[in-house]
């Protein structure tokens, strides 16, 4: 049966009909290259005559094993036939020869990722016609040998740098600085070095044949589909491995024929900030590798105004009419040839979080998208790029003044980031990923083969390249903080050493990374995390406020955790951890005393001075959330995790007999025994409240059963506290949450125990407080009866760790660090169920627990304050079952709020 393999740019409605129409299929089956070079030429923007061959020709081929679909090449040369009517040029001719690039395009942009190869068509007899027609022998020898190198090493596999060498040892010998000082004899003697490099590597000459070179090159192209590089970027970024690249090839555009010519890419946009009006990157007489590598220094794109004044406007007019189109930002690839220009390539621009939160807001504001879509096009990681390290003013400042700074370049990509020098791929993925040591990797320029250590590196450092380059681009997309074009270092990395001045670093010493103001220190830097300052991620998250059903508010035990999450927009605290304030060193102690003794009056003196401490913490609290709720939990963990650990009390105990035997004086000995005493009698208590499985034995609501002394001195705390702050004029909602629940019954003697004392100190203190009691939801028996819970329970709050190491009969601890890494590796979970809320089992019984307690008590307030509270999957989860809120950290509040509003905003759309 014949397919369609092959559609031309002027063939976009083809390819929308055989699709079904929808523009997120056309990119699928084009890819996003070749559906913006199509879509370009139908909306009328000066593109080269060319065509696609489909993403499903490439699936077709890696699942073949390497063999073109039947009928896929003659569609090919069938295209080239109209591409030579078009273009009035020949393929292979000498007369007017047609030459053509053949690039990769897959539906997600993959900056540099797979492979290009330019000047398909050249060959001996071509480049002399060329010479004959152009009457630029330097042109026509700088495209001959750009195809042989691009040939060699994309086709052939020949390294990159033995070509490289070769034009290094020309500059040299010609005096030159630059390849652009470079003339027609050197290129000729370059390209001739070239052929020979190119038979002695691969054993054969180099092919004349122009069909073979394009057919070989767009092989090359689908391979390059599963190149490492290509792959550890889909993983990185959450691409599909099935999607698959289209192939472009398309008439060659000429930016390196004199100075009327010129090569560059321009953002409509700023990526790194989000500020309107161009940025970007161009060069004179140049090609675009020569740009987007970052081998030459480049001049800003607002120069081109005063360079080709003519071509700069009419480059603004045609970015504003694709960013009016395809409304975003656009990332543009251009050619200007003997003055005429032509655009290569639109897409949707990388960019950072700071700047995609900018681009959002602004287009709303200009009417260009609507506030939803707007709220929608901010991803959850962008939000948390704000909370990322950054150097305070003051540090820099302090820095400066020390003689830290060692260069300056380009901020690229924002944030603060230091670490140990790696001036390669390797050695960085190596320290950064598997021994997990902080990297800033450092290279003269990266590469596409770099990328595996650019993600696993926290900042990245360039001596060369501008906006565009290949550095700056991924580092945006990852988030990494990033310098490049740092011209004053100088980078050997064959001598594993960096220059600055007479200063010299050498791999493995630290440095410090801006990428916000583009600043190189020597060092480590101190960092702090920012405050949410910046006003249009303010609006943003105001907007997306109005959207959300679900409320976010934050777990916190301190009043300065609480005060941080109301400045994110946390809408109350949804779990103190109530146990975690006995921790501080004046509370330990006296927590210590409680447990060790066995005589009444000694436990209520303990408890007696542990109130205030409490009572303290609470007001803080409240008055850190006036008119918010509070929920606190009391005391869960068992009794032993506050005494000090088994094994390293008998390390004391031997060390102490040892020193026993040792005494010099009487006095000494006396003081060891009584250590010793005190020792013997905590590993006694300890040893008493061994048990075999301490998670699933004494804690939550059986130490308030067992132990009702130490609960109502927390409720006692908790009410006091409520008393004295609204006596001061503020507002207080505390709730009040018993932890552990299994049965009804439990839930009942503990609550009506704890109210009773509730009770006792507002009616002492004579002031009224709403409040509610309720439950954390963590065992199954807890959510399938939730109804009979409902009874005795104002609010439940599912404690999503152990109701998930209960449902899975998985203990997180051990699972995390034996077989669990083993099971997401193999597949045999699709994630971590303690990090993502594991929607078959743990989701259905709270949807369970959810239905139940609302046909008792329909206003029942649910929510969630485990770890999965600030996963964004997890969130989306609970909208959905309809819980009342979610409780995350602090820093996660602002990711929730957007969350929960994308949750909202996706349910409407699909109504």
């Amino acid at each position: 049966m014949w397919k369609k393999w092959v559609y031309l740019f002027s063939e976009i409605e083809k390819a929308e009909k055989y699709t079904g129409g929808q523009w997120d299929d056309v990119r699928g089956f084009l890819g996003g290259k070749g559906s913006g070079l199509a879509d370009m030429k139908r909306i009328g923007i000066p593109v080269p005559p060319g065509f696609t061959v489909t993403t499903e020709a490439c699936n077709t081929f890696i699942s073949s094993g390497g063999t073109f679909p039947r009928g896929m090449w003659d569609q090919v040369r069938e295209a080239l036939r109209k591409v030579e009517k078009a273009t009035g040029k020949q393929f292979g001719g000498r007369e007017n020869p047609l030459l053509l690039s053949c690039r990769s395009g897959a539906k997600f942009s993959m900056p540099g990722m797979m492979d290009t190869v330019l000047n398909i068509g050249l060959n001996d007899e071509v480049a002399k016609g060329l010479i004959q027609m152009t009457g630029d022998e330097r042109f026509v020898y700088d495209a001959y040998r750009r195809l042989v190198q691009m040939f060699g090493s994309v086709v052939m596999g020949i390294p990159d740098t033995a070509f490289e060498a070769v034009i290094a040892a020309t500059r040299k010998k010609s005096g030159a600085t630059t390849d652009a000082g470079l003339g027609a004899s050197d290129w000729e003697n370059i390209t001739e070095a070239f052929l020979r490099l190119y038979r002695h590597r691969t054993g054969g000459d180099f092919p004349e044949d122009p069909f073979a070179q394009l057919r070989l090159a767009t092989d090359a192209v689908f391979k390059s589909w599963n190149s490492r590089r290509a792959t550890e970027y889909r993983n990185a970024a959450g691409i599909p491995h099935t999607l698959g690249t289209a192939v472009n090839i398309m008439a060659m555009v000429f930016g390196n024929m004199g100075p009327d010519c010129a090569t560059g890419v321009a953002m409509t946009r700023s990526g790194a900030t989000g500020g309107p009006g161009p940025e970007g990157d161009y060069l004179l007489n140049a090609q675009g590798e020569d740009v987007v590598a970052g081998i030459r220094q480049t001049q800003d794109i607002t120069h081109l105004r005063v360079e080709m004044p003519g071509v700069a406007a009419e480059l603004e007019e045609i970015a504003r009419r694709l960013e009016s189109h395809y409304r975003d930002m656009q990332d543009l690839e251009f050619t200007v040839e003997r003055g005429k220009l032509r655009i290569l390539q639109t897409r949707d621009g990388k960019r950072t979080a700071m700047a995609a939160v900018r681009i959002a807001v602004d287009m709303a504001d200009e009417g260009l998208i609507s506030r939803e879509e707007a709220v929608l096009r901010v991803t959850p990681d962008q939000i948390d790029f704000f909370f990322h390290p950054q150097f305070e003013k003051k540090t820099r400042t302090t820095a400066r003044e020390a003689g830290r700074l060692l260069a300056t370049g380009l901020n690229v990509s924002p944030g603060a980031a230091c670490g140990m020098v790696a001036f390669d791929a390797d050695l960085a993925e190596v320290w950064g990923k598997k021994q997990g040591k902080p990297v800033i990797m450092v290279r003269p320029e990266t590469r596409p083969d770099d990328v595996h250590g650019m993600l696993a590196a926290r900042g990245i450092l360039t001596s060369r390249g501008g906006r565009t380059s290949h550095a700056a681009l991924v580092a945006r997309q990852f988030g990494k903080p990033a310098v490049v074009g740092a011209a004053d270092l100088k980078i050997d990395i064959g001598r594993r050493e960096m220059t600055a001045g007479h200063l010299v670093i050498r791999e493995g010493d630290w440095l410090s990374v801006d990428g916000t103001v583009g600043e190189v220190y020597r060092g480590e830097l101190e960092t702090v995390v920012p405050n949410l300052e910046d006003p249009w991620l303010m609006k943003l998250l105001s907007w997306a406020d109005q959207f959300r059903r679900l409320r976010v508010r934050t777990n916190a035990d301190y009043p300065g955790d609480a005060e941080r999450a109301r400045e994110y927009g946390a809408e109350g605290i949804g779990l103190c951890r109530t146990e975690h304030m006995f921790f501080e060193p004046r509370r330990l102690p006296l927590l210590h005393k409680m447990i060790m003794t066995d005589l009444p009056v000694e436990r209520k003196e303990a408890l007696d001075a542990l109130l205030p401490f409490q009572r303290e913490d609470f007001e803080g609290l409240f008055r850190a959330m006036n008119g918010k709720p509070v929920v606190c939990r009391l005391i869960d963990p068992p009794l032993h995790e506050f005494l000090p650990d088994h094994v390293a009390l008998m390390n004391e105990l031997s060390a102490l007999k040892i020193r026993l035997k040792n005494a010099a004086t009487l006095e000494e000995l006396d003081n060891l025994i009584t250590e010793i005493n005190s020792r013997q009698k905590i590993l006694k208590r300890l040893e008493s409240l061994t048990e075999s499985n301490p998670m699933l034995g004494m804690r939550g609501v059986r130490l308030g059963i067992l132990i009702p002394e130490l609960t109502v001195m927390q409720v006692r705390a908790i009410f006091e506290a409520a008393c004295n702050v609204t006596r001061e004029g503020g507002e207080v909602y505390p709730e009040v949450m018993i932890p552990l629940t299994s049965h009804v019954n439990e839930l009942r003697v503990q609550r009506e125990m704890l109210e009773d004392e509730a009770r006792r100190v507002t009616e002492a203190r004579g002031v009224r407080i709403g409040y509610k009691f309720g439950t954390m939801i963590e065992t199954p028996r807890a959510a399938l009866t939730a109804d009979e819970m409902a009874s005795c329970a104002e609010f439940f709050s599912f404690g999503t760790n152990d109701l998930t190491q209960m449902t899975f009969g998985i203990s997180r601890d051990d699972a995390e660090t034996g077989f669990l890494i083993r099971y997401l590796r193999a597949g045999i979970l699709p994630e971590n169920p303690f990090a993502t809320l594991d929607q078959g089992g743990v989701g259905q019984l709270m949807d369970i627990a959810i239905r139940k307690g609302r046909s008792v008590r329909p206003d029942l307030e649910c929510g969630i304050c485990g770890e999965h509270g600030g996963d964004p999957a997890s969130i989306l989860l609970c909208h959905r079952l309809g819980l009342t809120y979610v409780s995350c950290s602090p820093f996660r509040v602002p990711v929730a709020r957007l969350v929960a509003a994308h949750a909202a905003l996706r349910e409407k759309r699909s109504e």
